[in-house]
């Protein structure tokens, strides 16, 4: 008498298991369950490590998606990242500390950023960079030229505190205000951004791009040296000042498209 016949082994409803990953979230996963599946056949995967690169992959595909969606909120300019800027022309930076403060624990410690030097030496290519590298590490920023920042605060003039606590620019990880010292700020202005410093400091990081010095911020501030004295005393406490000295790139472009028509 002949054995018995092995049944076949029970099919397998992909259908039935990508409606389940996607009823729990896993929408990725449930579009590489099938190749995964075919890949794992082929190389003899067992079913944990099978499972482990789906979840990785899920994993990667959320974490880009975040990086994106935070990326397009925070209002940084896009394509200045370390990785663009050079710093073979500017010398003078120093590029391991750069690459200290990529790190992010001053973030973590609530310390601030000044970045002053004259206009075209990077700066706010070195403020976005450093605001793209938080944004990879899990913090929220905002990028805010001074005079939208001013505009903003200057709705918010008669803001309750509760809700001036909400609004991004005060609430955010990391506030970049880039090119302050450009054009003078009335008392109304300077004593906002009082208010601001005032109430982010210990809370939150700042990160300043200016072309003026320290010494100088009185006459930025409506000549008040006084409101001045304290603001740098929050902003400068606990704070890394990069003074950036060299030539502008923007100038170096000039001179090398001139020669080019040359």
């Amino acid at each position: 008498m002949s054995g018995a016949r092995k049944s076949p082994p029970p099919r397998v409803d992909l259908d039935a298991t990508r409606e389940r990953l996607s009823r729990l979230g896993l929408a990725h996963a449930a579009e590489q369950l099938e190749p995964r599946l075919t890949e794992a056949v082929k190389d003899e995967l067992t079913p944990h490590r099978m499972l482990d690169q789906i979840l990785d992959e899920e994993l990667s595909f959320r974490e880009e998606r975040r990086i994106r969606t935070a990326l397009k909120l925070s209002g940084l300019p896009t394509g200045q990242t370390l990785g663009s800027f050079d710093f073979t022309f500017q010398p003078a930076i120093d590029r391991s500390q750069i690459e200290t403060l990529a790190t992010c624990a001053w973030i973590r410690e609530k310390r601030n950023i000044l970045l002053q030097g004259p206009p075209g030496v990077g700066k706010t290519h070195l403020a976005v960079a450093l605001g793209v590298k938080a944004v990879e590490n899990g913090f929220s920023v905002a990028f805010m030229r001074l005079e939208d920042l001013l505009a903003a605060m200057r709705r918010d003039a008669e803001a309750s505190p509760t809700r001036l606590r909400r609004r991004k620019y005060v609430n955010v990880a990391l506030l970049i205000i880039d090119e302050v010292g450009f054009e003078p700020m009335t008392r109304q202005e300077a004593c906002l951004l009082f208010r601001l410093v005032s109430y982010r400091y210990g809370r939150g990081s700042m990160l300043i791009t200016t072309n003026k010095g320290i010494r100088d911020w009185p006459e930025v501030l409506a000549g008040d040296e006084v409101l001045a004295t304290a603001i740098l005393d929050r902003l400068l406490h606990k704070s890394h000042v990069l003074d950036i000295k060299g030539r502008s790139y923007r100038m170096r472009e000039l001179e090398q498209a001139a020669a080019a028509r040359a």
